[in-house]
């Protein structure tokens, strides 16, 4: 179990209805055995001080992204929609960092991409943890072949020191395996993953 502090921030990744909730469009298998971790992870993590930041996707109701519009997903996380709602079980109180808000495409919490031209762009996550002086993160959530591996692998690139909590990930799997290969990816990245 990693230790917190006021330098430390719990990066909870996409913990959402859709990707959360048997009912979700985008639901993610095993999901709810992963949020009694992630829960535990914010209460360790708020008692010791620590900054514990939900990252959520917030799309728009037509976007690239989607399988209607020409992506590869069902519409999911859909703003001001059940499964755009973070999980019922996530404390009051979390700072929020939104992404897809304009119909920008990618995984990460601190990027996204816009559909047509392919220019990247930071979301406000890199901002507030320079802002509160946060020096390590720990990362958990939702889902570890996409929003969780790509967010990991960007805070690398960053130079922060990043724990993803194992226990506190569930993977798609659009191809069998996938999950495995991003925890190998982010080791490969630095990440300590267990």
């Amino acid at each position: 179990m990693p230790t917190y502090d006021a330098t430390v921030a719990l990066i909870v990744v996409d913990l959402q209805n859709d990707f959360a909730d048997p009912a979700g469009s985008l639901y993610v298998r095993g999901a709810e055995e992963a949020v009694d971790s992630m829960i535990d992870e914010i209460a360790a993590a708020r008692a010791a001080g620590a900054l514990v930041v939900c990252t959520q996707d917030w799309h728009p109701p037509i976007t690239p992204h989607f399988q209607k519009d020409g992506g590869i997903w069902p519409v999911h996380c859909v703003a001001d929609t059940w499964g755009a709602e973070l999980h019922p079980a996530l404390p009051e109180g979390l700072e929020v960092v939104r992404k897809g808000v304009d119909g920008g495409d990618g995984y990460s919490g601190f990027s996204v991409r816009h559909p047509v031209t392919g220019e990247t762009n930071p979301t406000p996550l890199v901002e507030l943890l320079r802002a509160r002086g946060i020096e390590r993160l720990v990362v958990c959530g939702l889902a570890t072949d996409y929003c969780v591996v790509e967010t990991v692998v960007d805070a690398r690139m960053l130079g922060y020191p990043v724990t993803v909590i194992l226990e506190g990930i569930r993977a798609v799997d659009l191809a069998e395996g996938d999950g495995e290969k991003a925890i190998t990816r982010m080791r490969d990245a630095g990440a300590e993953v267990g």
